[in-house]
């Protein structure tokens, strides 16, 4: 369905990196945007550079987040917001799995089960699923992360079954390493992190990701782009580790 035939968008994690850049792409395409994210005055200089509807709001208020979309019926829905603590299991807390599971799973639940019952009265409507290579390949140490990343890849294939019939599309997006500010929040702005994570590195740019998005969203509505995996050409997944038992001599 191409872009004309939608008129509004809400898009989740919206203040910076690949959320900010489907806002301003979604904008360009002629959508009414509503921006959702925590910093109000990052989205406020978003909405002063491309007419996008701000709303300082935590994804996981679900209060909030209910209200909004009472008040709107959104045409398409980018679930972006995401936080990562990057520990094993073994070692993470209570607050780590709460928080992993309130912000990339359970808001994402929330979100769809707001949004897309309207999308299936209307026959019409696209939700866009920011997953992560996480989901499908083991690294280590992230263990939570990993576990609701593959919750949303499943989710996404499910939402499908859920809206069998209907002209309502789902895409899950399988982002690796990009060039944003997310390995700042995860890890601390400096200059180590910079040159362990981005500096001398070919990586794709959120703009990037949002392109891919668009495709997805402009395909002729026969044709649901159901899975995208974007990685760096000079990244690639897995690996396979093979230790002796602690108490080997």
């Amino acid at each position: 369905m191409p872009f004309s035939d939608y008129k509004t968008a809400l898009v989740t994690g919206a203040s910076s990196g690949i959320g900010a850049a489907v806002v301003e792409r979604f904008c360009r395409e002629g959508l009414e945007v509503h921006a959702l994210a925590r910093n109000g005055a990052a989205l406020d200089a978003l909405a002063a550079r491309t007419g996008c509807i701000p709303h300082a709001l935590d994804v996981t208020d679900l209060a909030g987040v209910t209200k909004l979309t009472e008040a709107v019926g959104f045409d398409v829905l980018v679930n972006n917001a995401g936080v990562d603590r990057p520990k094993g299991l073994l070692k993470g807390d209570a607050e780590d799995i709460d928080l992993l599971v309130d912000v990339n799973l359970r808001a994402v639940l929330h979100l769809c089960r707001l949004v897309v019952p309207g999308m299936v009265a209307r026959d019409r409507g696209h939700v866009v699923n920011i997953s992560s290579i996480a989901a499908a390949y083991n690294f280590g140490g992230n263990s939570i992360y990993h576990a609701t990343k593959a919750a949303i890849s499943m989710l996404s294939r499910q939402l499908r079954i859920d809206a069998y019939g209907r002209r309502v599309r789902v895409t899950e997006i399988c982002p690796g390493r990009v060039e944003t500010d997310i390995f700042a929040h995860v890890h601390g702005d400096s200059p180590e992190i910079r040159a362990r994570f981005i500096e001398g590195f070919e990586l794709p740019q959120a703009t990037d990701i949002a392109d891919a998005i668009a495709f997805a969203i402009a395909a002729p509505i026969a044709v649901n782009v159901g899975h995208m995996e974007i990685m760096p050409t000079l990244q690639v997944p897995g690996g396979l580790s093979t230790t002796r038992p602690a108490d080997a001599t």
